[in-house]
């Protein structure tokens, strides 16, 4: 039986309310287990022997229902699977979609370090955090084995992304793990051919494993039970992802899985791979490119958690980084921003001072719109818990007092700084005027509802009363 609130995880903790775990009580401390921001080991107690049975009950209780993999060392390591939900609301989904981009054997030394270059070093920033890629699935397509070694050396003299060794001859993987067990690469793929040899791969290397058995899930999961009777448990499944018209069957085997997997299933509760790829063996150009998009989002929906990909374009990098940063914030918390009075380029004693918000997305909005139309001005940023203007205005979160105290703790006085004393509200705040005046005893200028209309506005409202 799972643990569903944090009373239940708090009746096997000591109870002493010690603080030794960073939290001011024992319940803080089952809250914070529950969503993943502490960890059981936290709670120094529970690793002494008298709390021992606590501590194997709530590592089993805790477990999430489908295992997570890591793949990689260090910093750059990434975890996929770890859910336990079918659908966020309930709870959230927590390591997201691994995205990896593929290079292959029989490419040039120079495009082939040029390409690995690309992919680790893309970037995008978006709403205050960068987007980029997560891994690099090395293709055997010589079929010969020193080469693809070769291939793997490059790679791993270029960059730390974590590895997918992608051949189903053992003997090629058997060369290349030589050269990267030390990377924990993810070695793609056992089938029901050639399991056994895989199989003494894994046990060998201590790597983790894709088991591949295209539309047929009740064969992918026998394989499962086959290499978790020998000891195998870091697995990842691929029930196969087939492009345009059989898209409907491979969606339908994501669902069979995953639902299976979170209902208690533990034999295929494993993470699920996704290769948009494939769409290139079917098309070419754009047309291949945007039906790796269109798989790569579905997939990253339902419910992929690692996808093998191709095309390295911007035009189809960004659709799949932005729809899966959109799943992947936790729809529980405001993305939010540091509240404060910031400059935004080189303002002076005569520059507007503008009122906002620290919902991340109205930050980002308000800053871009003017610091490309180069606005010189004083940005205030009251912390309304990551709302937006409007909502926080109608939910008290946006108040003439938090404006005050805003500028008070920014240590920012209106009157000193500039030489007209007048601040500008959003226009979706215009009922405040009256109260920030009163309050502050400032000018408040009311102005647009969109800050894309700030330009015009500066030049007929700013400009006439400066």
């Amino acid at each position: 039986m799972k643990i569903n609130s944090p009373l239940q995880a708090y009746e096997h903790l000591p109870k002493t309310n010690c603080g030794d775990c960073g939290e001011p009580t024992c319940m803080a401390f089952a809250s914070h287990m529950l969503d993943r921001s502490k960890k059981i080991e936290e709670c120094p107690h529970l690793l002494d022997e008298k709390y021992e049975d606590n501590y194997t009950t709530l590592t089993d209780l805790l477990a999430p229902e489908i295992r997570e993999v890591v793949i990689g060392t260090g910093d750059r390591a990434i975890t996929i699977g770890g859910d336990d939900v079918l659908y966020r609301h309930k709870l959230t989904f927590f390591n997201k979609t691994a995205f990896a981009y593929d290079v292959w054997d029989t490419m040039d030394e120079n495009e082939l370090v040029s390409r690995v270059n690309k992919i680790q070093n893309f970037t995008k920033f978006y709403i205050g955090d960068f987007l980029t890629l997560d891994a690099i699935a090395i293709r055997c397509v010589s079929g010969d084995a020193d080469q693809f070694a070769r291939t793997v050396s490059t790679v791993i003299t270029t960059t730390e992304l974590p590895l997918v060794l992608c051949s189903l001859d053992a003997g090629v993987l058997s060369t290349a793990l030589e050269v990267a067990c030390d990377r924990k690469p993810l070695i793609y793929a056992a089938t029901t051919e050639n399991w056994r040899d895989i199989a003494e791969l894994v046990l060998k290397y201590d790597v983790p494993v894709v088991l591949s058995n295209p539309g047929d899930p009740d064969a992918l999961k026998s394989l499962a039970l086959t290499f978790e009777s020998m000891g195998i448990t870091d697995l990842v499944l691929d029930p196969g992802t087939s492009p345009t018209k059989g898209l409907r069957d491979s969606f339908e085997n994501f669902l069979k899985l995953r639902r299976a997997g979170i209902a208690g299933q533990t034999d295929i509760a494993y993470p699920l791979m996704a290769v948009p790829m494939t769409a290139w063996a079917e098309l070419d150009g754009v047309s291949a490119a945007y039906w790796e998009s269109v798989l790569a989002s579905v997939f990253t929906v339902r419910y992929g958690d690692i996808a093998i990909m191709h095309g390295i374009e911007p035009y189809a990098l960004l659709p799949e980084l932005h729809i899966r940063d959109t799943v992947y914030t936790d729809p529980r918390k405001p993305v939010m921003v540091d509240s404060g009075v910031f400059e935004i380029g080189s303002p002076d004693q005569k520059s507007p001072v503008i009122i906002t918000t620290n919902f991340a997305l109205t930050y980002y909005t308000v800053e871009s719109d003017l610091a490309s139309n180069d606005i010189g001005c004083y940005l205030c940023v009251v912390d309304t818990d990551g709302i937006g203007v409007e909502a926080a205005v109608a939910g008290g979160q946006l108040t003439a007092a938090k404006i005050k105290d805003a500028f008070a703790s920014a240590g920012f006085d209106v009157q000193e700084k500039t030489d007209h004393g007048t601040i500008i509200l959003p226009g979706l705040a215009a009922r405040l005027q009256g109260d920030v005046e009163d309050t502050t005893g400032l000018t408040v200028m009311v102005g647009p509802p969109d800050s894309g209309q700030i330009p015009r506005w500066m030049e007929s409202r700013w400009e006439q009363q400066s």
